[in-house]
């Protein structure tokens, strides 16, 4: 199990398991946030305090709603709006223990543009 939770602490999660690579994306809002993202399905991730009370922002395409902490800020995690997708969502990962994520590969995803991995 991975514990991750928001700058003030409003907001904590456990994930799982140790996540198998981080990814970085270049679309108009992860550039701005700065990621890197980590994967689970939504039974992997428990929200131990805060469930609920994030605040989502619903971009662009409207495909993702941009969760984060009504306190302090920190961007969480992203769902999909979309029911058919909703088997996948997004943690920052700036919320684990650094330590958990040593030695983890970085993958840059093009999000902006070809919808391809770019290394």
């Amino acid at each position: 199990m991975i514990e991750a939770s928001c700058h003030c602490g409003a907001i904590r999660l456990e994930l799982a398991e140790r996540p198998d690579v981080l990814k970085s994306c270049n679309c108009s809002i992860c550039r701005r946030i700065g990621g890197p993202w980590v994967y689970y399905h939504p039974k992997q991730v428990k929200f131990t305090k805060g469930a609920g009370e994030t605040v989502a922002y619903i971009q662009g395409d409207r495909t993702l709603a941009m969760h984060h902490c009504p306190t302090c800020g920190c961007v969480t995690h992203w769902e999909s709006t979309d029911p058919h997708n909703a088997d996948r969502m997004g943690i920052n990962s700036g919320l684990i223990d650094p330590v958990e994520l040593k030695g983890l590969p970085l993958r840059h995803f093009d999000g902006a543009d070809t919808w391809t991995y770019l290394d």
